[in-house]
């Protein structure tokens, strides 16, 4: 990530004026994100533009699983036979649009690789709930596998993610 940028969860940060283009992840950050993080269904990550402070984009982690029958079959090869895959869910990224088309998104999704690479618990992949078929666009761009049973869901092998990362 380049030096004016830092990632931390999400706190008592303002986020006023944070807007992605897309009202559904602006209405999320302002008034929910707190929500599921008490609760503990997601926590949020804020990337911050450092020397003011602003939240220039985000992105909610949470554990999940996913069918095994769900995975391509050349995925499902060598996977025990357990009928759910442990997965870390990114369920909304966005990125402030007047920040959009600078490489940000790429910065967030391995953030969210490495932070699931690094849990204490089991996580065989990442896997996103793309928001419109930009998305899926995106996620593909970054080598993500739609799922079999639905267009719109996607996923990559930590594995796989780990060495994107390292050629980067």
């Amino acid at each position: 990530m380049t030096a004016p940028y830092r990632v931390e969860i999400l706190g008592k940060h303002s986020r006023d004026g944070f807007d992605c283009g897309n009202e559904a992840l602006n209405e999320y950050l302002c008034r929910r994100a707190n929500q599921d993080q008490r609760k503990r269904f997601a926590v949020c990550y804020l990337l911050i533009e450092a020397t003011t402070d602003q939240i220039v984009g985000y992105y909610t982690l949470s554990s999940g699983g996913v069918s095994l029958a769900d995975l391509p079959p050349q995925r499902q090869k060598g996977l025990p036979r357990y009928p759910s895959v442990p997965i870390a869910r990114i369920g909304r990224l966005a990125i402030a649009k007047s920040e959009q088309e600078r490489g940000l998104g790429g910065v967030l999704l391995f953030d969210a690789i490495k932070r699931a690479s690094a849990s204490s618990m089991g996580v065989y992949a990442v896997l996103v709930d793309a928001i419109d078929e930009q998305a899926v666009r995106f996620y593909q761009h970054h080598s993500f596998e739609v799922l079999e049973s639905n267009p719109r869901i996607l996923f990559l092998p930590i594995a796989d993610g780990l060495k994107r990362i390292t050629k980067s």
